[in-house]
Order: C-alpha cells, then sequence, then structure tokens
C-alpha cells in the first residue's frame, strides 16, 4: 500500500496580504523592514520551495520564501507570529529532545533559559517528495531547535560543539529507538577534529570579545564563561574520547568569570593557558583522525529505511 501524501502548504495567491516572519534585508546585508511588517504578494512561485516576490509599504519588492511570511489575517486573528512550519506538522516527528545550555552544564541560576535541542525524522514520503524538508525546526519562543537527522548526523561527523553536547547531554526528554541507538554508538563521532571546531570556535568568539572591550568597554561574562568551559570539554574530549557536559571540576572558577568576580586579564590568561592545554592534548590524543562515516551512514539509512517500512504498512 502507497503511504498516504504528507500535507502541504498551499500555494498563496497573489494579492495575499503577509506578515514577514524575518528581518528584511537588501542585497548588502542592510536591514529595510523589520520581521512583523505587513506586503503584498506581488507574485507566487510555482511550488513551496521557491520564493514569494513581496510589495512593502515603500514600493520596495523582495524575495521570500513560504516559511519566511505568515497570512496577515492568521497573523491577526491569532495575535502572534506563527511558526510556518507547523503547516507541516513536523514537530510530531522529534524522536530526539534534550536540553543543553546552562541547565545540562550546571551552570544555572533562577531565571535561566531552558534550552531543548534535538532531531526530527520526517516521513519518508516527504522526504523523497520535491517539496523537500527543512534542515531544522526552530521555535524561538520556546527556546527549542531540532534539526533533520541527516543534517544533524552531517554537524556531528564535523564535530559541531552544539550538536555533540545534545548527544552527550546528561538531560534528555525523550528519545526513540533510533536516538537511543545514535546516544550508545555516539563516541563515532569524536576525532580529532574537535581541536579544530572547538579550538577554532573559542579563539574567533574570544576575539570577538576584546574588540567589544576595545570599542565598547563592555564584557560578555557569561559568553566568556561558555567559551572557557567550551574550552575544558574539549580538551577532556581528546584526553578521555568522552565529552563532558556536567560541570564538575572548576565550577566555582566558571561562575565567578559569570558573575563578573574575575578580572578580564586573568580570564584571558586563562583562556591562553586552556589554548596550550589542547594543543598538548590534540598531540597526545589517541582519537582517530576523522570519525566513523561508514557507521554514521549506516545509522541514517536505518532511520531511512525504517520511516519508509512504517508508511508502506499503514
Amino acid at each position: 500500500m502507497m503511504p498516504n501524501p504528507p500535507r502541504l502548504p498551499p500555494i498563496l495567491p497573489m494579492g495575499t496580504a503577509v506578515v514577514a516572519l524575518v528581518d528584511v534585508r537588501g542585497v548588502d546585508g542592510r536591514p529595510l523592514h523589520p520581521r512583523g511588517t505587513a506586503g503584498l504578494i506581488v507574485a507566487a512561485p510555482l511550488d513551496s520551495e521557491h520564493s514569494y516576490r513581496i510589495r512593502f509599504p515603500g514600493g520596495d519588492e523582495h524575495a521570500l520564501k513560504r516559511r519566511e511570511v505568515q497570512v496577515l489575517s492568521h497573523y491577526q486573528s491569532q495575535g502572534y507570529l506563527l511558526d510556518p512550519l507547523s503547516e507541516y506538522d513536523l514537530y510530531q516527528h522529534v524522536v530526539y529532545r534534550c536540553v543543553v545550555g546552562s541547565r545540562a552544564y550546571g551552570l544555572d541560576r533562577a531565571g535561566s533559559d531552558t534550552d531543548r535541542r534535538g532531531i526530527y525524522l520526517p516521513p519518508a514520503s516527504m522526504h523523497w517528495s520535491v517539496y523537500g524538508v527543512p534542515e531544522q525546526l526552530e521555535n524561538v519562543q520556546t527556546e527549542e531547535c531540532y534539526w533533520e537527522l541527516e543534517k544533524f548526523i552531517k554537524l556531528a561527523l564535523k564535530a559541531n560543539p552544539n550538536i555533540l553536547e545534545a548527544l552527550y547531554s546528561p538531560l534528555v526528554e525523550h528519545a526513540e529507538p533510533i536516538a537511543l541507538r545514535l546516544r550508545e554508538e555516539r563516541s563515532i563521532f569524536l576525532s580529532r577534529l574537535v581541536y579544530q571546531t572547538f579550538n577554532g570556535y573559542a579563539m574567533s568568539q574570544f576575539r570577538k570579545i576584546e574588540q567589544d572591550v576595545r570599542n565598547q568597554g563592555q564584557i560578555k561574562w557569561k559568553h566568556a564563561m561558555h567559551l572557557i568551559r567550551l574550552l575544558q570539554s574539549g580538551i577532556t574530549a581528546l584526553r578521555t574520547g568522552e565529552l563532558p557536559v556536567a560541570v564538575v571540576v572548576g565550577r566555582d572558577e566558571l561562575l565567578a568569570i559569570r558573575d563578573g568576580l574575575m578580572s578580564w586579564d586573568d580570564v584571558d590568561a586563562w583562556r591562553k593557558a586552556l589554548h596550550a592545554d589542547f594543543e598538548r592534548a590534540f598531540e597526545a590524543s589517541t582519537l582517530p583522525d576523522r570519525p566513523d562515516y561508514e557507521r554514521a551512514n549506516d545509522l541514517l539509512v536505518l532511520a531511512r529505511a525504517e520511516m519508509a517500512r512504517r508508511e508502506s504498512s499503514k
């Protein structure tokens, strides 16, 4: 039996009044209209993956995808900017949800946000369709982000810090069998690439903090704390083959950074010492030079085949 086709949003006709769900920018990146600005569709695409032409009050026109606009009447009746991905009902296909950020690190305090990350696995019929599926689902209001399984795996293979921390988070709220398999075999994603990604990201972000110090005399202490923590976790991963998420050693020192109780000179000196430790850990690490692409691919194919079987049996 063929699976039922996925429910897809219709093509909005010309003349439809819409609201932008994103900031509209010019070709030079300069902001032209803020998120929430109303406009009118003056040209519609043939399918939902191409852009609409939207005319704004000043007469200027810009190309926006369906996921970047909401019908004005819907906005007026609901009173908020609806996430257009809800039209696809893809959130019901989340197979892994965990808590990351300060709460997972054990560095939270009263009022800290609860950041959730994870994986969604779309129906095979939707994935194979000409419409495709979004690489991630994001809800800014609820601090949630879910990557499509293939995207998640590709980022994990690149040793993306956010992805690896999601795999190693101690706070798991939901995990279906494929997600459990990924967690059980998460070591296949750890390699010496951790040095390049974790260390490189920390270096670039510290340069931005230093620029803020020079230009504005202000320091984002919370950001600095997390960069120090990131360096520490990357060093541990290279040395032990496990990526720590919850902070045990050095927690008080990290909180001192967050609360502005440690001078910037001391933080910067600590950062430089950690970079040196990172290099030594990289040279001595027994992790492989590259992750296990073959096993990662096997897990992806397994998940895809399982989704196809589920739909064909309906």
